[in-house]
């Protein structure tokens, strides 16, 4: 798994458990390999890539893939059934019937042995739908016991249960914005929100950010760095602020959006992961504006439970079983969906 913020590439060993009624599931392993520097500015600088560069890219990163995979696998001694792999997202626009994660599943394979599970997405956006948010099919059948769960990564994204059908969207983009900003800094990124923290609310600012019609848009609805070059960088870039105030207003806006997507039911919980969930002060915030109760869980879910659903959606697709929602994405018909070598 790779997310948009490019902190690195996350790898689990993960086992699944069918009882009846309830899938239960166990990470062995787990760790993230941050990008060489190398890594970090190729991938960063994909979208504005000629098709040469960008083929290439794809099969040498699925040899990487499979290269680390690989060392992972034989430094844990683990017996593996098969490799699911997100791999990078590198354009997501499905309003023009197109996303793409780089990744190569034939050079993955080539260099592991083992079949390998990849391009979840592409059906899902074939069929109609945004291709995203996938990972509501796994919190559904993982998660149960949450009313919702939220996931804060390089986006913010929120699944739940509504009249017996899961919704989920992307909320806002979260640290795909903050560490570029604490980058400017010198920083990889705002550790515990120490630079928001010294920093200031502009209120123009922030109502230029909550009134950003995507805002207002009814799901299935999903996010793209694309979007964020367009529509959040601009407004940073022409507010005049300096980088702790900037920080400082975005994190209030991820606030708001959070709280009017969870409404005001203090009896439920909302099930709270990804590396945004290590930002005390922005944890803070967020308590401050929502009114369920944020649960956090132990770090390893925390920082792989992405990997964990996208193995299970693997799981579910090497089962041919539905991995893909409907009700999520917009798609006309539920899926199992991954290209399988």
């Amino acid at each position: 798994m790779s997310g948009t913020s490019l902190d690195g590439l996350d790898l689990a060993y993960c086992e699944f458990n069918n009882d009846p009624g309830k899938w239960e599931y166990i990470i062995r392993y787990a760790e993230t390999m941050p990008y060489s520097e190398d890594w970090f500015c190729r991938l960063s600088s994909l979208t504005t890539s000629t098709a040469s560069e960008y083929a290439s890219a794809d099969h040498a990163y699925g040899h990487l893939l499979g290269k680390l995979t690989r060392e992972f696998i034989e430094k844990h001694g683990i017996t593996a059934d098969f490799i699911s792999s997100h791999g990078h997202t590198v354009f997501h626009q499905p309003a023009k019937g197109f996303t793409s994660q780089i990744g190569n599943g034939a050079a993955i394979k080539s260099e592991t042995g083992l079949p390998v599970i990849c391009d979840f997405r592409s059906g899902d956006v074939a069929a109609g739908g945004q291709g995203a948010p996938l990972v509501p099919a796994g919190d559904k059948l993982l998660f149960p016991e949450f009313d919702y769960c939220l996931n804060m990564g390089g986006f913010a994204n929120i699944s739940f249960d509504r009249e017996g059908e899961r919704i989920a969207f992307d909320v806002c983009p979260v640290n795909v914005v903050i560490n570029k900003i604490a980058r400017k800094e010198g920083l990889p990124y705002d550790k515990d929100g120490m630079l928001a923290e010294k920093g200031r609310v502009d209120t123009c600012l922030l109502g230029q950010l909550d009134r950003l019609p995507y805002y207002k848009q009814a799901g299935p609805k999903s996010l793209g760095i694309e979007w964020v070059e367009e529509n959040i960088f601009p407004l940073l870039e022409k507010s005049g602020l300096n980088n702790k105030d900037i920080l400082c207003t975005y994190y209030t806006h991820i606030a708001h959006q959070i709280a009017i997507t969870t409404g005001s039911d203090l009896s439920e919980k909302i099930f709270a992961t990804g590396g945004g969930a290590h930002n005390n002060y922005l944890i803070s915030l967020i308590g401050k504006y929502v009114k369920p109760q944020l649960v956090k869980p132990n770090n390893l879910i925390v920082n792989f439970k992405e990997s964990i659903i996208f193995a299970f959606l693997g799981v579910l697709r090497w089962r041919n079983e539905i991995n893909c929602l409907k009700t999520v994405t917009g798609a006309g018909q539920d899926g199992s969906y991954g290209a399988i070598y």
